[in-house]
């Protein structure tokens, strides 16, 4: 059975649901988020099933589906609902026992120090996941600082990083996050105007090699 491959980002809106998709197309994977916060325009898992177009990947369902798009402990508190860090537990080891060989990519909700509930954080599930962790960084005013935050938190938490995947049109920023947190890059991902099954199919070709070698 394959180690998960947990999906998270500097913050919020950096791509991690588009990187998600590729990575879960480049490695033929199973994909799953197990909470989802607001879902009037669709579901990441709704955008990740429209755009992988290899014949073995399974696009799960989410385990919770708040309403109101907000931090997950607000909208779990608005929705009546208690998100429990056991039953997500429970979930993804049947999922990845179902996938077989094939690797179960769990994309998380915003960054690490993202709370499910007033004791439960992101980082909490990857670590109780015991998944490995790719890093989604996108270019922005900031964006260095949350990068370098984050790897930060992940070597203080003795999280295991298997290297960033970087978003958007990088200047210099790539090379200079790598060597400032120790963590390699997997790969970039340019700035385009829109994602289609194409798009995302040429780029997990060009992603794969190295995600096979790193991950698989």
């Amino acid at each position: 059975m394959k180690q998960s491959i947990f999906i998270t980002g500097i913050g919020t809106d950096v791509g991690k649901t588009v990187v998600s998709a590729i990575v879960t197309e480049a490695l033929q994977a199973d994909y799953w988020k197990p909470v989802q916060a607001g879902f009037a325009e669709g579901t990441d898992a709704e955008r990740v099933r429209a755009l992988v177009s290899n014949p073995f990947t399974v696009v799960h369902d989410e385990l919770y589906r708040l309403h109101t798009p907000a931090s997950p402990h607000i909208a779990a508190r608005m929705d009546g609902i208690a998100i429990d860090e056991r039953t997500i537990l429970q979930q993804a080891a049947a999922l990845q026992q179902a996938a077989g060989d094939r690797p179960l990519v769990i994309e998380g909700a915003g960054g690490l120090l993202v709370p499910f509930s007033d004791t439960l954080f992101v980082a909490d599930l990857v670590r109780s996941l015991q998944a490995r962790l790719v890093i989604v960084s996108r270019n922005y005013l900031g964006s260095i600082n949350h990068s370098l935050l984050t790897a930060a938190w992940c070597r203080a938490q003795q999280l295991d990083v298997a290297g960033w995947i970087f978003n958007d049109d990088y200047l210099s920023y790539e090379a200079e996050i790598v060597g400032w947190s120790g963590y390699p890059s997997l790969g970039s991902i340019p700035k385009l105007s829109g994602f289609d099954r194409g798009l995302i199919a040429a780029e997990a070709a060009k992603l794969s090699g190295t995600l096979q070698a790193v991950i698989a």
